[in-house]
């Protein structure tokens, strides 16, 4: 593994990149001006780019939301979210589970998610009570977002009804505008605890690489993943057989000492031992 200051040196090695969002391009409030001035790089040396984010919401929302960062279109070549392969598996369900889901959506997430459901084939009810399952986008509006507590009422109460959920985010939490918050994936792993029935959708499943590496057209030799989490960037990308490129300056950055520079190499290798995988290179931040 390579620990590297900038991306410059594998932008080489490589013809397309599947690149996270959150972490790595911006936080949920600002782009990185770095990272925007990676991707004009990438695109000025013809490489190919596929962003690829646990974001549970469709692709144009995402889209919009980059725009209003400075995250223009052409920087990068495509997209696809999560949200986006929720949608796809409610309309082409690839199994008895999906088939079987029923109509009425009782929503766990907030206000912001709720074109999720746009055009699909069900409605959305205001209570478990009434719901044939879940969505779970994430904590909602009316709750702390920093806290399971506020949460497990409902998840319980999904659960006394049998309630199979759909996550629509599998990351447990993100760093947005400095803060950390919960995300469905948090959620979700304790609905499983308290013996209710998920679908994960999204990084870390090989499945959306695959979907990924289809949208690049190119095979997965071919193909660098580069994110700043262990759990689902770099252990998705190793379960599909795709190199991975880990960027410190994101999701475990707390923990790997950055108030000092550089970042502690020994720390970050037995970070990297500890979760099971083995990424190609590390970077500090998204930089070329």
């Amino acid at each position: 593994m390579e620990h590297l200051c900038g991306f410059a040196p594998l932008s080489s090695r490589y013809d397309g990149f599947i690149l996270d969002l959150w972490g790595v391009i911006h936080d949920g409030v600002d782009a990185f001006p770095h990272a925007v001035d990676c991707l004009r790089h990438l695109r000025a040396v013809g490489k190919r780019t596929l962003l690829l984010s646990n974001a549970p919401r469709p692709n144009e929302a995402v889209r919009a939301l980059m725009r209003s960062m400075g995250i223009g279109d052409q920087l990068y070549g495509g997209l696809l979210t999560s949200g986006d392969a929720v949608r796809h598996a409610i309309l082409n369900p690839p199994d008895q589970w999906w088939a079987q889901l029923g109509s009425r959506v009782f929503h766990l997430g907030p206000s912001r998610d709720v074109a999720l459901l746009d055009g699909l084939p069900c409605r959305s009810v205001a209570g478990p009570v009434e719901a044939d399952y879940v969505l779970n986008t994430g904590p909602d509006d009316h709750r702390n977002p920093t806290s399971l507590s506020g949460f497990t009422e409902v998840l319980h109460e999904c659960v006394r009804f049998r309630l199979p959920m759909v996550c629509a985010n599998p990351d447990f939490e993100v760093v947005r505008g400095g803060h950390r918050v919960l995300c469905a994936g948090a959620l979700a792993a304790y609905y499983c605890e308290i013996g209710g029935d998920v679908r994960w959708v999204g990084k870390p499943d090989p499945a959306i690489y695959q979907h990924a590496l289809d949208r690049l057209g190119l095979p997965s030799r071919r193909v660098l993943a580069v994110g700043d989490s262990l759990r689902t960037d770099i252990a998705g990308a190793t379960r599909a057989e795709i190199d991975a490129c880990w960027v410190l300056d994101g999701l475990h950055s707390e923990s790997l000492g950055t108030a000092e520079k550089p970042f502690d190499r020994e720390l970050v290798e037995r970070e990297v031992d500890a979760a099971g995988v083995k990424p190609v290179a590390t970077i500090e931040r998204f930089s070329w």
